[in-house]
């Protein structure tokens, strides 16, 4: 296959051309209580090619490799009228032509185990949370998704490379009376299926906590200190923070550029934050790119300073800064974004015990439930969270929604934990059409903020 795609790359008519060509499969087997909803292992083959030419770009899809010629002619012929029309013109960071395999190897590979068995396994965790009193609904699914790709350019680069990631998920709905409450957890997000085994206890917590909810009073509005444990930090670090450290969506957008230079000062010295794609085991770990670079380490913040961003060749070139290994796509139909792989807020030295004395009068906020963005404004549900009286931990409240400014709530970071984890499923959308990219991964220790925006979710 390298072969044949790198002879078509050689022989464009353009000044630079990549094709990358991918063969996907995956696993999708969801219920709501005891109704299957679905049970499907689709598949999918196609390839993908860019064309540069006189700093104009075109792209092009293709389903079947009997169409690589034409295509390749087709988006050459296309990179050379949008060059000469295009008055900013486009180029492409330097990197190294990479060559070789670089393929996963699973510790238990989720590949190997049959269906039935991923089946039942489902339907085990589904019956556990069935069994607690109050609980009316359980969604619960299980997805696996394997892609197996090749990727070449004009500069000589020749790659083979896979990605491998299994999840389940459940969320579980509870009632009393006219109140429902629901919490949601998920399990996995790797390519080694041993850690979707023996997960009860877990869960049956996560459920538990759904019937206790509806007997929970709503949290009332304020603006009041915080701490966020470490699955609300991570989305809030993600989704308020990390899609404005991409910079292929700072390109042509000013005014958000202006506030984010490098050296800016974004909050206070505990505050550090990092994309690591390198990080075996978490999802949104890869080896290589869709353009072909190394993945790597990139510090986002240090020390509450902008430190650096996720880069495109292109958008490396633009800003004549490092490359940084974030160029992915979903599928063949799709040119590759820059994405973020593991984004997670580093560190600190503060223990929980700690942040909660620190609070006089405050909340905890667990599990992220949704949210949205809108530039640097933010509004997130938590699941649910305990109120803090004193500098210690109260009753169990529910129905909360907490929002607020970007660049206002980083600098009211005044406390970061030793207790890092990350999200065990990933998932991140972006683009135009939507590309949702489950090798996506999110992870913080405890943080404490010092005043946010609070009100019950309605």
């Amino acid at each position: 296959m390298l072969d044949k795609l790198a002879a078509a790359a050689t022989g464009a008519r353009a000044d630079y051309t990549d094709i990358r060509y991918e063969e996907n499969r995956s696993v999708a087997i969801s219920y709501q209580n005891k109704e299957l909803l679905r049970f499907s292992t689709p598949t999918s083959r196609g390839g993908h090619i860019r064309s540069y030419t006189k700093g104009g770009k075109a792209i092009h899809s293709f389903s079947s490799i009997e169409n690589l010629d034409k295509g390749i002619a087709q988006c050459a012929a296309d990179a050379d009228i949008a060059g000469t029309h295009r008055e900013k013109k486009l180029a492409l960071a330097n990197t190294e032509p990479l060559r070789g395999q670089f393929l996963v190897k699973p510790r238990k590979d989720p590949r190997t185990w049959g269906l039935d068995e991923k089946h039942d396994l489902l339907k085990h965790y589904r019956d556990l949370l069935m069994d607690i009193p109050k609980v009316m609904v359980v969604t619960g699914s299980y997805t696996e998704w394997y892609s197996r790709r090749w990727f070449v350019n004009s500069e000589g680069a020749a790659i083979e490379y896979d990605l491998l990631i299994s999840n389940m998920g459940f969320r579980i709905t509870a009632k009393d009376g006219d109140v429902v409450q629901m919490t949601a957890h998920a399990i996995g997000g790797s390519d080694d299926y041993s850690k979707l085994l023996d997960r009860d206890e877990v869960l049956l917590k996560k459920g538990r906590i759904a019937a206790e909810l509806t007997k929970a009073p709503k949290l009332p509005p304020g603006n009041l200190p915080v701490i966020l444990d470490p699955s609300e930090a991570g989305v809030f670090i993600h989704e308020a923070f990390g899609h404005l450290s991409e910079a292929d969506d700072l390109v042509d957008n000013p005014a958000f550029l202006a506030k984010l230079q490098i050296g800016a000062v974004l909050g206070s010295d505990v505050l550090n934050v990092t994309d690591d794609g390198t990080m075996y085991g978490i999802p949104g770990w890869h080896e290589v790119d869709d353009e072909g670079v190394r993945t790597r380490r990139t510090e986002l913040i240090k020390n509450g300073v902008l430190a650096g961003r996720m880069h495109s060749r292109e958008s490396a070139n633009e800003f004549a800064e490092p490359l940084s290994g974030n160029m992915r796509a979903v599928g063949p139909r799709f040119t590759p974004l820059v994405r973020m792989s593991n984004i997670f807020i580093g560190e600190g030295t503060s223990s929980f015990d700690d942040m909660v004395s620190s609070i006089d009068n405050g909340y905890y906020l667990i599990g992220s439930k949704g949210g949205q963005t809108s530039g640097d404004a933010f509004t997130f549900g938590a699941q649910y969270g305990y109120e803090i009286k004193g500098g210690k931990l109260g009753k169990l409240v529910r129905d909360i929604n907490m929002s607020g400014e970007l660049f206002t709530t980083l600098a009211n970071i005044s406390m970061v934990g030793s207790d890092l984890e990350f999200a065990e499923s990933g998932g991140c959308g972006k683009g135009g059409p939507m590309q949702l990219n489950s090798k996506s991964g999110k992870g913080a220790p405890h943080i404490k903020i010092d005043k946010v925006t609070l009100g019950g979710a309605r």
